[in-house]
C-alpha cells in the first residue's frame, strides 16, 4: 500500500488539494481549487448556498471523481487510491445516514464488520462509543425511535468507528437545538485532541469560530480567501475600540471631541448608552496611540479600553457580497459513473 507524499522533507499535510474542477453540465461547481489542511487541526470551508462546499466534501471522501486537478487526503490520491482512502477516513454528511431498523449499537457494529474490524473489536468499539456520546442508554433501541439531535450523534459515532485520520463533517449541526450542538461541538474538539484532522463545511458563523484554526471561504467554485480568523477579520474590516469612562456622563463629550479632533477619519464614533462605552473605529496603531492621548488629556478616568475585531458575519458579508445563509449546497446526487471504485 504506497502513500503519495508531495510536500519536500517528506512531511505531508493531512489534507492537499491543488487545482480540483467539478463540472454539473453547464454548472462549475469547482473551479481550480487549492488547499492545504495541517494535520490535527480543524479547517473551516465557508461559502453561500452553491458556492461548491459539498462538492469538494464528496471528492475528498472519494464519492466523486474530479474532472481535473489532484487531490491526496492522509496521504493517498482520492482518484487512484479510493480503496486505501476509504479506511482511513469519516464522513459525516449534512443528514444522519443510520439504518433506522438497526439498533444504535447494531449500527456502529456493523461498520465496524464492514471496515473488517474483528468481532470482539467491533463489539469494544460500538460500546466505547455509544458511552462517548452518551447513548448507551439507548444502545439497544431501534434507530427510528432516537431524536433528531440523537441521530445525529450516533452518525457522528459511525464516522469514527474505523479511528480515522481525517474526518470530513458537512454540516454536522444542521437542524439540531442549541444544547445538542453544543454536545457535538465538545465531541469534535475532543476529536481534535485525540489528533484527527477534521475538514468542516457549515453555514453557522459562531460553529466556525468555535472550531476551526483556519478557514477558507470559497465562492462560486473558486477559494477568495483563507487564514486564521483573526487574520482575516483584521484584513476585512480593521479594529473597533471600545472605550468605556467611569463616569456616562462622560460618554457624549468623549464622543464629540474624537469626532472634532478627526482622529478616525471618516467614520465617526458610536455611543453606545446600553454598554456604556465609545465605540471608535481605527485603521492603524497610531490611532489606537491618539485616542488613547485624547482621553488622557482630557482627564476622563477609564473603567476599561478593549479592541473588537469585526464579527465573522461581517467578514463573510465583505468577501461575498452576503451574509451567510441557511440552506445548504444544492449539489446533484453521483451517478454510479461518477464515483470512484
Amino acid at each position: 500500500m504506497t502513500r503519495i507524499d508531495n510536500t519536500p522533507g517528506g512531511a505531508s499535510g493531512a489534507v492537499t488539494v491543488r487545482g480540483l474542477v467539478k463540472h454539473y453540465g453547464e454548472t462549475k461547481a469547482l473551479d481550480g481549487v487549492d488547499l492545504d489542511v495541517r494535520e490535527g487541526t480543524v479547517m473551516g470551508v465557508l461559502g453561500p448556498n452553491g458556492a461548491g462546499k459539498t462538492t469538494l466534501v464528496r471528492i475528498l471522501s472519494t464519492l466523486l471523481v474530479p474532472d481535473a486537478g489532484t487531490a491526496t487526503v492522509a496521504g493517498y490520491d482520492v482518484v487512484r487510491q479510493p480503496r486505501q482512502l476509504r479506511r482511513v477516513i469519516g464522513l459525516t454528511g449534512q443528514y444522519a445516514s443510520v439504518d433506522e431498523k438497526l439498533s444504535g449499537w447494531e449500527n456502529l457494529y456493523l461498520i465496524g464488520r464492514l471496515l473488517d474490524l474483528p468481532r470482539r473489536d467491533s463489539r469494544l468499539r460500538a460500546d466505547e462509543l455509544l458511552e462517548r456520546f452518551s447513548l448507551t442508554e439507548a444502545a439497544r433501541r431501534p434507530a427510528a425511535t432516537y431524536s433528531g439531535g440523537m441521530r445525529r450523534r450516533l452518525d457522528l459515532a459511525a464516522s469514527m468507528i474505523g479511528r480515522p485520520a481525517v474526518l470530513c463533517l458537512d454540516e454536522p449541526t444542521t437542524g439540531l437545538d442549541p444544547r445538542t450542538r453544543n454536545e457535538v461541538w465538545d465531541e469534535v474538539k475532543a476529536m481534535v485532541g485525540d489528533g484527527v484532522t477534521v475538514l468542516l463545511t457549515t453555514q453557522y458563523m459562531e460553529e466556525a469560530e468555535q472550531l476551526a484554526s483556519e478557514l477558507t471561504v470559497v465562492d462560486r467554485g473558486k477559494v477568495i480567501a483563507g487564514g486564521r480568523i483573526d487574520a482575516l477579520k483584521a484584513k476585512v474590516g480593521g479594529r473597533t475600540l471600545r472605550v468605556t469612562p467611569t463616569d456616562p456622563l462622560h460618554l457624549r463629550p468623549l464622543a464629540s471631541a474624537l469626532d472634532e479632533m478627526g482622529i478616525t477619519g471618516l467614520a465617526a464614533t458610536v455611543v453606545d448608552t446600553e454598554r456604556g462605552s465609545v465605540l471608535v473605529p481605527v485603521l492603524s496603531d497610531e490611532q489606537l496611540t491618539a485616542v488613547v492621548g485624547a482621553v488622557t488629556a482630557r482627564g476622563i478616568t477609564l473603567a476599561g479600553i478593549t479592541t473588537e475585531l469585526p464579527s465573522l458575519d461581517e467578514v463573510f458579508l465583505s468577501l461575498t457580497g452576503h451574509r451567510a445563509s441557511t440552506p445548504q449546497d444544492t449539489v446533484p446526487a453521483p451517478t454510479r459513473e461518477e464515483v470512484a471504485v
